[in-house]
């Protein structure tokens, strides 16, 4: 059982070529449901509220067959606005509210039988929540393989010190980190990309990746690296493609049983080989999400019809 703990949105999709549109969304969401696609047992463990905003998030979690042990709460759902500029990038401001109160009392029963537990992103940075979120992260690591996101937002969170003292806390439990090559620029600006996930990879982690949109991506590891092209793809929009990349990551180092925290010196000595398949597939995934219009991430069958 994989569990993914973070924020849950909805999306407002605003383009000067085409009507508004909405999607339900959030990084943590769209990697559960990025998983369920992919032939995976999830449980998602985030908030949304019981207005209309959060009937279509629990809608399209439980339409995706991704499992929701906690209850909608009376806040209103969180939402955010994304701004397509003419190539399809988005820009993006938020609405939202990010606390998980039950979260630690529900926790046993949530861990029990999860192998890996991913989080990251607007979770892992905004307070109160992100607080119950590292421990949650730090009461898990004992059994399941860590992942992580950091997904930065500058627009939610302005100070870029703090993000990075909040970014590396996960980073030093994580046994999987994945970043933007946008991430680490503004995380660190003046320390060149490559230099700061071998750093990162020093802290603990057994493999850190790197997205670079159409750059492809490239990954670091104790045995050395690999890296992957992105293949050739119509963009539509670029809504959720690191999320996809990151669930199929995931997904792909559980096809290969690293998955688990009794599994990680295993994880650790991956070799060359299955880095470049688990990036291999995990850039497919993301080529997938970008040709489709909002979140929409790939099934096993697109992955395997190219």
């Amino acid at each position: 059982m994989l569990t993914v703990i973070g924020e849950a949105l909805v999306d407002e999709v605003l383009s000067d070529t085409a009507p508004k549109r909405f999607h339900p969304g959030g990084s943590p969401l769209n990697v559960a449901v990025g998983v369920a696609r992919l032939g995976r047992p999830v449980q998602f463990v985030g908030r949304y509220g019981t207005d209309a905003y959060g009937q279509l998030i629990h809608e399209h979690l439980r339409g995706n067959s991704v499992l929701t042990p906690l209850p909608p709460d009376d806040l209103p759902t969180s939402v955010a606005t994304a701004l397509l500029d003419p190539a399809g990038g988005a820009r993006y401001t938020f609405d939202l509210a990010w606390q998980l109160p039950s979260l630690a009392e529900a926790l046993p029963r949530l861990l029990d039988g999860t192998t890996m537990l991913h989080t990251g992103s607007i979770a892992s940075m905004l307070q109160p929540g992100a607080d119950a979120v590292l421990r949650a992260v730090e009461r898990a690591r004992p059994s399941a393989t860590i992942t992580y996101d950091p997904n930065c937002r500058p627009s939610i969170i302005t100070d870029a010190a703090y993000a990075r003292d909040q970014a590396e806390k996960f980073v030093a439990l994580a046994d999987v980190v994945k970043a933007s090559d946008e991430d680490l620029a503004w995380l660190y600006p003046e320390e060149d990309p490559r230099d700061t996930a071998r750093r990162w990879l020093a802290m603990g982690p057994a493999l850190v990746a790197v997205t670079g949109g159409s750059k492809g991506a490239w990954a670091v590891t104790a045995a050395g690296e690999a890296e992957a092209s992105v293949p050739p793809v119509a963009v539509v929009d670029t809504v959720g493609a690191g999320d996809s990349f990151m669930s199929a990551l995931l997904v792909s180092l559980m096809d290969l049983e690293l998955d688990g925290g009794a599994r990680r010196p295993e994880l650790v000595r991956i070799g060359a080989g299955d880095l470049s398949t688990v990036l291999g597939f995990a850039v497919r995934a993301a080529a997938v999400t970008v040709s489709r219009a909002g979140a929409n991430p790939p099934s096993r069958e697109d992955l395997s019809n190219p």
